[in-house]
């Protein structure tokens, strides 16, 4: 007898996960199911009993079958222990699902999926990724195939982003940074949980004349390019007298001048190749700056200018949006869709920081923006929604206005 207890035990043990599946499966359920819904969870005296009652059915079954199965009393013994064991587990686990699986799910969720952890860098006290383009860049149907140059740099561009956005956020600033930095026409990017990017693209459509503003001119100038001058500063430009205010729409640098020796011994100056990038590298180069009409004619004169950068301020909006953040406050664009429970009401109708506890920041309409809109405006399908809330109040408040 003493021998076969070990035998016995392995026969209890295979017994309960035989007939403890259906139990456990069932418990999992009803777990799941029933904190999910109400938000309170079973009793586990109810799984146990539960559990006995269906893993008896099925041990009677198994019985009727071979006699054999059930064998003596400490066989029975172990496959009720293995049952129970089993059964309050899948519920465990059940219940923990079901508090934390979200109440409102739409297809929108899907989206918000996140990175995987392990393609994730720690650096600082926050995480970063590196997303990596994977294959060739594919051309956007409808326009011009793009520039070899410009596939390059998409491919080997380092692109890093913060790790603890949903995937669809990162897609968007990977596309409007490709926007900004290429200066495409135009980018689809589609990013898996591993950080890997498949990328459509089109090239620029009309060059540099799109980014000047209206009633400006641009003007190309030869000078002393300085160092980290980017697309958008505010500089001011001296040649010849003349000391004109501008922004800068494109600059190239490409270092210092090196002189090569001449075959008959002398010597002359030659500028390295300019190279193009965010920010200037700082040299000798070329920069292109939007000024008004009459400056221009002035400017188109001179031969070569001397550029300064001026100061634009404190940007003191990012450290509202960094307050608001701390608090536990997001930004978002939501989008009130035609036929929506939004659609023809007014704010103070809606009473939309009562009921959805977020605040309307400002809309925008195809006729202009509305900043800090009162309870008299209007909103109607195709207008945007500047918002500021907790995320779960945003995300319920979007699934309202779609």
């Amino acid at each position: 007898m003493v021998q076969a207890l070990p035998i016995e035990i392995l026969f209890g043990v295979y017994l309960g996960v035989l007939t403890g599946i259906f139990p456990a499966l069932v418990a999992w359920g009803l777990g799941f199911i029933f904190k999910y819904v109400t938000g309170v969870s079973i009793p586990a005296f109810g799984v146990v009993v539960l559990s006995l009652a269906l893993a008896g059915i099925n041990g009677g079954l198994l019985a009727l079958n071979d006699p054999a199965v059930v064998g003596s009393g400490y066989r029975v013994i172990v496959a009720l222990i293995v049952v129970l064991m089993i059964s309050l587990y899948a519920h465990a686990k059940g219940d923990k699902m079901g508090s934390e699986f979200p109440k409102r799910f739409s297809l929108s969720k899907l989206r918000e999926r996140t990175l995987s952890s392990d393609v994730v860098d720690l650096v600082g006290s926050r995480g970063e990724v590196k997303v990596e383009v994977l294959g060739e860049v594919i051309d956007m149907e409808g326009y011009p195939p793009l520039s070899e140059d410009a596939r390059t740099a998409i491919k080997t561009g380092t692109w890093r982003f913060p790790a603890d956005i949903p995937i669809s956020e990162l897609e968007t600033r990977f596309a409007d940074r490709l926007k900004t930095e290429l200066d495409l026409a135009d980018v689809s990017v589609n990013i898996d949980e591993r950080g890997r990017a498949t990328v459509i693209a089109a090239p620029p459509l009309s060059g540099i004349s799109k980014r000047v503003p209206q009633g400006k001119r641009a003007v190309s100038l030869d000078a002393l390019v300085p160092t980290g001058l980017a697309r958008g500063d505010k500089v001011v430009v001296i040649a010849d007298g003349l000391s004109v205010e501008g922004s800068v729409i494109a600059a190239l640098s490409g270092g210092k001048k090196d002189e090569t020796a001449k075959p008959d011994g002398g010597t002359t100056k030659e500028v390295p190749p300019p190279t193009a990038a965010p920010t200037t590298t700082g040299g000798e180069g070329r920069i292109t700056v939007a000024v008004d009409r009459t400056d221009a004619e002035k400017l188109l004169a001179t031969r070569r200018a001397k550029i300064v950068v001026t100061a634009r301020g404190t940007r003191r909006e990012f450290e509202l949006i960094s307050l608001l953040r701390r608090a536990g406050k997001r930004f978002r664009k939501v989008t009130v869709k035609p036929d929506s429970s939004l659609d023809g009401k007014s704010l103070g109708a809606v009473d939309v920081r009562s009921t959805y506890h977020v605040a309307v920041l400002a809309i925008k309409r195809p006729g202009g923006w509305e900043v800090a809109p009162n309870g008299s405006s209007e909103l109607t399908g195709g207008d945007e929604l500047f918002t500021v809330g907790k995320r779960e109040a945003l995300d319920a408040f979007e699934e309202v206005a779609a």
